[in-house]
């Protein structure tokens, strides 16, 4: 079993950035690839970047390449997710998922272990 909390979300201005993080419970933190997904107002869950348990390889979405970056410490049983150049389409409430295999997926179907979200509205 895995508990996942997620911090670091807020209001900001178009352009800036944030930090999120996902802090897990468990003492085999490192085997769990781990994404964020996120949902805006009115539309469905969709992924933004996943990572596998070791760190080594990592997925994003075609929307947030080059301005988001998903990171983790196991040492600290923590991931995170850079955000930058926030944009107004980046508002949503975001989600930390947890799978239970090191390799790293965009199926959010494939996580089995959820946070509860923390919400980002970027305002223009």
């Amino acid at each position: 079993q895995v508990q996942l909390v997620e911090s670091g979300g807020g209001v900001v201005q178009v352009g800036e950035s944030l930090r999120l993080s996902c802090a897990a419970s468990g003492r085999t933190f490192g085997s769990y690839a781990m994404g964020w997904f996120r949902q805006a107002p009115g539309k469905e869950r969709d992924f933004v970047a996943s990572i596998s348990g070791s760190g080594g390889l990592t997925y994003y979405a075609d929307s947030v390449k080059g301005r988001f970056t998903i990171s983790r410490d196991n040492a600290k049983n923590t991931m995170y997710l850079q955000m930058h150049s926030l944009k107004p389409e980046d508002t949503a409430v975001y989600y930390c998922a947890a799978r239970s295999t090191s390799v790293p997926s965009t199926n959010s179907e494939s996580y089995g272990y959820w946070g509860q979200g923390t919400r980002v509205t970027v305002a223009s």
